[in-house]
């Protein structure tokens, strides 16, 4: 039952959770951790791991990607980000951290970087290069910009493609221009869609109708609270997409589509929780920033604070010591507090619920704290 409080005379607000407001109770028989598996199936592909990075510049350059595929997850470029727009990208993220470290205005400078057209013949090549390493190739596109970007990076080799916002519908609206029908739009396209984010019921179950494989819950980390005054409650938003989709797939006939859980997700302790609460799979953005291998290692931005007109999310230096993704993702941990080895962490919480995979897991009991 929903659980609603007056806030004001005649204005009610439903009462939410986020992660940190929720816990996990071992209420079944232990079990060694290294009977867990943590593998993550979406479509044709298939993950050791159920984690794809958040599609920032701060972390996805074409290395970070094949370390991540190495890793067993899913790496996620942007198509609007800097990584088609300048050749030398290490020189472009560069410009960024010289001007966060030198006092300056480093959301200035990101803007101006963005401002440089897309290359598309950059972009293809960038996109083959991860192409032929082996790895899946998936790319980010806005709901703005899918119309005019999807067919390009899909010619170029994109195998799972990304259209995402910090806030999406089922309907783009734009009276400067033809609105997007998401439904229409992924149905005329050969690849597998995961869009989002999304915060709400009725907006997943839209997105579910769509044709999408996967919807994104949340906006990331949290910018469009201080900016717009919304917020994803993140633990909430999870189990109601997870409601809703068992709704769906007696509406269809078992179609099920997969719920990433993409906001503050900072730990391994996070990783878990979001799976209880029903997610199949989490984007990291913060704890990643830490890896050797990102791009702007130790610094962290998301893709929404290069926006020309209203950014969301300032540059921020995260972690002063950068550790290889290897021993983020998969340890051995030095950090006490699960912000190391979050696969380890997340596999331990399993075994000690008794649970052997992740779809299991996702009928753990929980409590309010």
């Amino acid at each position: 039952m929903r659980d609603y409080v007056e806030i004001g005379m005649g204005r009610e607000a439903r009462r939410t959770w986020q992660l940190d407001d929720v816990s996990i109770v071992p209420s079944r028989r232990t079990r060694s951790s290294k009977d867990v598996d943590t593998t993550w199936n979406i479509d044709a592909y298939s993950f050791d791991i159920p984690v794809a990075n958040h599609p920032t510049d701060a972390l996805a350059g074409v290395e970070f990607v094949k370390e991540m595929h190495a890793q067993g997850g899913l790496g996620v470029i942007n198509a609007e980000g800097l990584i088609g727009r300048h050749e030398d990208l290490d020189a472009a993220v560069r410009k960024v951290i010289e001007a966060k470290t030198a006092g300056g205005n480093a959301t200035k400078v990101l803007q101006e970087l963005h401002a440089a057209p897309i290359d598309l013949g950059l972009l293809t090549e960038r996109i083959q290069e991860i192409r032929d390493s082996g790895a899946t190739v998936a790319v980010r596109v806005s709901p703005q910009r899918a119309r005019e970007l999807a067919p390009d990076v899909v010619k170029a080799g994109t195998e799972l493609l990304f259209i995402q916002g910090t806030i999406i519908s089922a309907e783009h609206v734009a009276s400067d221009g033809d609105p997007i029908n998401l439904k229409e739009f992924i149905g005329s396209l050969e690849v597998p869609v995961i869009a989002g984010g999304v915060s709400d019921a009725s907006t997943a179950m839209h997105l579910m109708r769509t044709g999408a494989a996967g919807i994104i819950i949340g906006g990331g980390f949290n910018s469009s609270g201080p900016a717009l005054g919304i917020e994803t409650p993140m633990a909430t938003a999870i189990a109601d997409a997870a409601a809703v989709r068992r709704e769906y797939m007696d509406e269809t006939g078992g179609r099920y589509v997969h719920v990433i859980a993409d906001g503050d997700i900072y730990t391994s302790g996070h990783v878990a929780k979001a799976i209880a609460c029903g997610a199949d799979a989490v984007m990291l953005g913060y704890p990643l920033a830490a890896a050797e291998e990102a791009a702007a290692a130790g610094y962290y931005w998301q893709s929404s604070a290069a926006h020309p007109r209203f950014p969301r999310g300032e540059v921020e230096q995260l972690f002063e010591e950068k550790v290889s993704l290897e021993v983020l993702l998969k340890g051995p941990a030095t950090d006490p507090w699960g912000g190391h080895n979050i696969i380890g962490g997340l596999s331990r919480a399993m075994a000690k619920c008794g649970y052997t995979d992740l779809k299991s897991f996702q009928k753990v009991d929980l409590t309010v704290n």
